[in-house]
């Protein structure tokens, strides 16, 4: 059970284990081999995200330098990136705060790759270990205290000068996933 005792979401994605996620940012393009193995919910979850457009258009909204940049916030899809740079409230709600409507079960506990290093994909949550939905963060430079309550399910292949030049404001414009063998 997750938050407030609601069913916890299975993601219905068939996890193949060589998906690669290829995010088109407003400052250039990340490519990250997703965990299937280690992370099957995560990496699921987030290719029905992908695949459904659910993160087109929406902004970065949290930066700490040398900590992590954090998106997947659809209450900014709306918003102007000088209003999600100054914390305004959207029309969905503040920046930070908002997700698909479902959580998903942790899996930091179980992922034998649950390492973050630098240029790691990881789900943010709230305080409950099983509240993580759509809200994704890259590590800038390791960040190994996150390892024990986050869950890492990627590691980023390409776009490394693109991660450490992401501020909040900058446009996730799309997600899509490929599959090793298609590059």
């Amino acid at each position: 059970m997750g938050l407030f005792g609601e069913k916890l979401r299975e993601p219905a994605y068939d996890v193949r284990g060589d998906e690669i996620a290829i995010l088109n940012t407003s400052r250039g393009v990340i490519r990250v081999r997703l965990d299937g193995a280690g992370a099957p919910i995560h990496v699921g979850n987030f290719c029905e995200l992908a695949q459904s457009g659910f993160y087109d258009g929406t902004k970065f909204h949290r930066y700490v330098p040398g900590f992590v940049i954090q998106g997947g916030d659809p209450n900014t899809r709306d918003m102007k990136p000088q209003d999600v740079v100054a914390q305004k409230r959207g029309p969905k709600g503040m920046p930070g705060t908002g997700g698909p409507g479902y959580r998903i079960r942790e899996e930091f506990t179980t992922n034998p790759r649950n390492s973050h290093e630098d240029g790691a994909l990881a789900m943010a949550r709230s305080q409950d270990p099983n509240s993580a939905g759509s809200q994704f963060y890259f590590c800038l430079g390791p960040q190994h205290g996150l390892d024990s309550g986050y869950t890492v399910f990627g590691s980023t292949l390409e776009g490394m000068d693109v991660i450490s030049s992401l501020r909040v404001g900058d446009v996730l414009e799309s997600v899509t996933i490929e599959h090793q063998e298609e590059q």
